[in-house]
């Protein structure tokens, strides 16, 4: 099993955490309001800590569960603190509108990272197609986008103890288009589908 820190004490580091205990993983939580953090990792159970905000990560797996906003600035503070740990980016950029991405030209937030990460550092993007609930509730594919093949490979077996699928879509670049991926499925929720109670994945046909 793996060992995660998850940055941030919101719903979706709720979700994350919640299927990481479930699936045996030793689980840290980090927040800004220490109190958050307390509770979130007393909620989750299973031995779940609280680690101090900016302090070197228990997890060897760092998931920063926050805002797109906040996702750069917080790697940049916890700096030579993620030397040698494995950074997953969840988020997604998405502009006032919710018809683009927040940024103008073809990077994501995940390549951004790639830039602060201290040495040693790997940067993969992953579960940023999926909406909350499905992951609470649902088994949904997991896409994930990094240059690092031993960080992803550590990734997808994370992803495997949480009873999800991870498929691999490439190098780091291909986070943009995850993020796109990201824009698309809001786009179908208050379109097409109509509903949030779904995700993006891929069936595969044979014969």
């Amino acid at each position: 099993m793996s060992s995660i820190t998850l940055i941030g004490t919101g719903n979706m580091a709720r979700a994350i955490g919640t299927l990481a205990v479930a699936g045996g993983n030793t689980v840290e939580v980090m927040g800004r309001d220490q109190s958050k953090a307390d509770d979130l990792a007393r909620v989750l159970g299973g031995g779940a800590t609280a680690g101090k905000w900016g302090a070197v990560p228990a997890g060897d797996i760092v998931i920063t569960a926050l805002l797109y906003d906040g996702v750069v600035p917080v790697v940049a503070e916890y700096g030579d603190a993620l030397a040698g740990k494995i950074i997953v980016d969840i988020s997604n950029p998405f502009n006032a509108t919710f018809d683009g991405l927040a940024h103008g030209e073809e990077t994501s937030i995940a390549q951004e990272v790639a830039k602060v990460a201290p040495a040693g550092a790997s940067v993969v993007k992953a579960f940023n197609t999926i909406f909350r609930n499905v992951l609470e509730n649902g088994r949904p594919d997991v896409f994930i986008a990094g240059d690092d093949a031993q960080a992803k490979v550590h990734v997808a077996t994370f992803v495997e103890s949480l009873g999800l699928r991870p498929l691999d879509v490439g190098g780091l670049r291909m986070a943009h288009w995850l993020e796109g991926m990201g824009l698309v499925t809001v786009s179908l929720a208050g379109n097409g589908v109509g509903h949030w109670g779904f995700a993006l994945g891929v069936d595969e046909f044979t014969g």
